[in-house]
């Protein structure tokens, strides 16, 4: 299995959802967008998608 480096930033993930939400007829509020890309971040860490000691380095 080819290992890669990957950089989340959960601020972008926020933008993501925020664009998407909007699309959707939704407005999320600044704190929700927060909330929902802290728990994406930790649904990548969960599925060992991502590896949070990685992230902090």
């Amino acid at each position: 299995m080819k290992e890669m480096e990957v950089f989340i930033d959960t601020e972008e993930i926020a933008e993501f959802f925020f664009h998407e939400l909007v699309k959707r007829g939704y407005v999320p509020s600044e704190e929700e967008l927060d909330e929902i890309a802290d728990i994406t971040f930790e649904y990548l860490i969960e599925k060992n998608i991502i590896d949070e000691e990685m992230q902090n380095e």
